[in-house]
């Protein structure tokens, strides 16, 4: 049985243009989920929770694969939700230890809120067994479905920092296509930072609107 690729069948969502600002209708989909508060390069709580994300959604798949339910995927890349006000609006990039996050990763809708526990429990009686320390965060991951709806989207290339001028042109281009900014800054991490340069590090940057 071939490999499932969200990303490819998702093709307009996770494939943006870097050229230009483009308005998508992302579907109400299922994911791992972890929240939290701080700065990502000095709280740990951000990579704990994608250590714990990372571990349950790649036991996810083996277990799956093994049991014949949904076939053989690619586990999904690493995304985030960052705010700054709980209504959510423009999202402040300079103060970064007020932002909040969710990280998420995509899930296969054959994927159940059992698979998770059972995948949970996995997690901890191997990292015990092997005397490794269990995920911090692997307590706090939930499933759950997510709707996006109507958005804007650009894919960013580039280190993080060079974010802002991306994300303001994305919000113009919104502004004047008569939308106003909702819910939350998404942001889809396509590279991996320990194996690309960071000038080409992509990142879709995503925005809903109404």
């Amino acid at each position: 049985m071939a490999t499932v690729d969200l990303k490819k069948k998702l093709k307009d969502i996770y494939f943006p243009s870097a050229k230009e600002v483009a308005v998508v209708d992302v579907p109400e989909m299922s994911y791992l989920m972890a929240d939290g508060k701080g700065d990502p390069k000095t709280s740990k709580d951000y990579q704990d929770a994608i250590e714990a994300l990372y571990s349950l959604a790649y036991t996810i798949k083996f277990a799956l694969k093994k049991q014949g339910k949904g076939g053989d995927y690619v586990v999904m890349p690493l995304e985030s939700l960052w705010w700054t006000h709980e209504e959510g609006g423009r999202f402040d990039a300079d103060h970064r230890d007020e932002w909040k996050w969710r990280a998420m990763i995509l899930q296969p809708d054959a994927v159940t809120a059992e698979h998770l526990e059972q995948a949970r429990a996995t997690v901890k009686a191997r990292r015990t067994k092997k005397k490794e320390p269990v995920p911090a965060a692997l307590p706090n991951v939930r499933l759950e479905r997510f709707n996006e709806g109507k958005s804007v989207q650009i894919l960013h290339i580039g280190p993080y920092s060079a974010e802002p001028p991306t994300i303001e042109r994305m919000h113009a281009y919104a502004q004047a296509q008569g939308f106003k900014l909702r819910g939350k800054h998404h942001e889809i991490y396509l590279s991996d930072p320990r194996r690309t340069p960071e000038e080409k590090w992509k990142t879709v940057l995503r925005h809903p609107v109404e």
